[in-house]
């Protein structure tokens, strides 16, 4: 395959540069303690100063892979398949929920929302950030916001998104996980002062798993 003929095929998502793929137990959010099969995605733009996988942003470091072979492998492992990043949604992810689907698991992505929704979503979870934010497409179709608080702006910046998702949409404040012990206790009042939150924490963490 020529160069040429690769971009055409990461460009259709018929490739995509994986960076890696791991069976855990999903640690944050709505799915907090389900088993699901973890497909990441490499190339992020949104450049979070606190990310904690900036080995993702990249996407030339990691290996363009057939999306077939993505699905072949993730279905051994889980009927529940979330797909992250870096941030997915910077490439087609069509072919990829397509054959997931085929195969009959549930399909849910972790992203910024910086981009165009592709793909074919059972959840949506959406994770908005101040450097590039969310499109009103992915806003409008989240299941779940995350937001994660750093510093005391960031509760300001999770209302303004809170007004962009839909009502059934469950909302979540999560500490930045360096910033945890100055941050938990300040969620946790305004969890209870602001009771359409709910409390997020990064459990895979405590559990030492990936």
């Amino acid at each position: 395959m020529t160069r040429r003929e690769r971009q055409e095929q990461i460009d259709k998502g018929f490739l995509l540069p994986l960076m890696e793929e791991f069976y855990t137990i999903q640690g944050e959010g709505y799915h907090k303690g389900t088993a699901a099969y973890f497909v990441r995605i490499g190339g992020c733009d949104v450049g979070c100063h606190w990310c904690d996988v900036k080995e993702s942003w990249l996407a030339e470091l990691h290996p363009p892979t057939e999306t077939g072979k993505i699905v072949e492998n993730a279905v051994k492992y889980s009927n529940t398949i979330v797909v992250t990043g870096g941030e997915p949604l910077m490439w087609d992810m069509n072919p990829l929920t397509t054959q997931l689907k085929a195969k009959g698991v549930q399909t849910h992505i972790e992203t910024s929302g910086a981009y165009k929704l592709t793909g074919e979503w059972d959840w949506i979870c959406l994770s908005p950030k101040k450097n590039k934010l969310p499109t009103e497409e992915v806003s409008s179709k989240a299941n779940e916001l995350k937001c994660i608080i750093y510093n005391k702006d960031d509760f300001r910046f999770a209302e303004e998104q809170a007004e962009k998702v839909g009502n059934d949409c469950i909302l979540y404040l999560q500490p930045e996980w360096s910033k945890r012990d100055k941050m938990i206790p300040q969620i946790v009042d305004y969890v209870m002062a602001n009771p359409k939150w709910k409390v997020s924490l990064q459990t895979h963490k405590y559990l030492n798993i990936p």
